[in-house]
């Protein structure tokens, strides 16, 4: 979790700032399983179903998946990641379109188009006064609700998520121009890897961003209880 340092603390600051690496770390440490259930576990699996049963069984195995692991939550009453709420209900969106529409074309276009749409969502959240990377930041680094309420953190949040606004947008461009010009078995297995490649970037520059808040808010990693 991220807290303020005291008075007594900064001197440990300085020998130990905060480092790409060690940044990275954390958000890997609690977003990565985020990440696999959500976006790797499914990609998995509807390039496995899709060449061995076909297209539908394929769009109702990973939204049985993704489906699952929400109730499974809300059974044992814990909660649910940002990035899987929105994963399942763009997951829902698109298969119930594809499989009324028999299309598998139009199941891979629907989340482009969603993704142009959670793009203008991020971009709205800004002009709301509610950037949208707030709500998703404890996915991934748990801040203490003090820090949410500093001016200089709220500037980073509602900059993160016009960034990230962008990195949706270009993922969009580059899933349709794959999506045209691709078989769709190629399709399945390069999207993917593209989309993360672009994603990396942006968590790059997120994390280089964060760091120099941190640093300026003179902010510290505190251990908390999982």
């Amino acid at each position: 979790m991220l807290v303020a340092s005291d008075q007594e603390q900064r001197c440990a600051i300085e020998d130990a700032k905060f480092s790409k690496r060690s940044v990275l770390l954390v958000i890997g440490r609690r977003g990565l399983p985020h990440l696999f259930e959500a976006t790797f576990i499914p990609a998995a699996l509807f390039w496995v179903f899709l060449n061995v049963f076909g297209a539908t069984a394929a769009m109702i195995t990973v939204l049985c998946w993704t489906f699952g692991n929400v109730v499974r939550r809300v059974v044992q009453g814990h909660r649910i990641p940002g990035v899987l709420l929105l994963a399942t209900i763009g997951l829902i969106v698109r298969t119930v379109v594809a499989l009324l529409s028999g299309s598998t074309f139009v199941y891979f276009m629907q989340p482009i188009a969603t993704t142009v749409v959670l793009a203008l969502v991020f971009l709205g959240s800004v002009l709301i006064g509610q950037p949208l990377v707030a709500r998703l930041a404890a996915d991934f680094c748990p801040i203490d609700a003090d820090i949410h309420r500093r001016p200089g953190v709220m500037h980073l949040f509602s900059g993160l998520t016009i960034l990230w606004a962008a990195v949706h947008l270009a993922n969009a461009a580059a899933t349709y121009g794959l999506l045209v010009t691709l078989p769709t078995a190629t399709f399945v297995a390069l999207k993917t890897g593209a989309c993360l490649a672009i994603t990396f970037g942006g968590i790059l520059l997120t994390v280089s961003w964060a760091i120099r808040i941190a640093r300026r808010e003179n902010l510290v990693f505190a251990k908390v209880a999982d």
